[in-house]
């Protein structure tokens, strides 16, 4: 069994961008004419997918990885901005969490927030 999110977003060709330029992801079917239906993203075994459909905003979904700082200083080198939430300051930098993990989270325009999470 595979679980594949779906992230609502308002504009899926920023939402693209924003997903394959700064964060590694690719599309699944890169031939595939973008639509706002449904577009597929992939990035090693981690997959889900965007779609532009009305609905409602803001899922989160945590990525595993095997080296959380090497990938925040690479998405910050994109261009990833970092927002300044008032008492989250793992939307500034990875840190240490109490339940073992090393966490960092990207927020996307649409409200979708990814954890980029690796075991201590």
């Amino acid at each position: 069994m595979k679980l594949i999110p779906l992230l609502r977003v308002r504009n899926i060709k920023k939402a693209i961008v924003f997903y394959t330029g700064v964060l590694d992801f690719k599309l699944k079917y890169p031939d595939a004419e973008v639509n706002i239906f449904c577009m597929d993203l992939v990035n090693g075994d981690a997959e889900f997918q965007l779609s532009e459909m009305d609905g409602i905003f803001g899922v989160v979904v945590t990525v595993r990885v095997d080296d959380v700082d090497s990938l925040f200083e690479k998405y910050i080198s994109r261009g990833l901005i970092t927002p300044k939430k008032e008492n989250s300051p793992v939307h500034e930098s990875p840190i240490n969490q109490t339940w073992g993990m090393r966490e960092f989270y990207v927020t996307d325009a649409d409200g979708n927030t990814l954890r980029f999470a690796q075991p201590i």
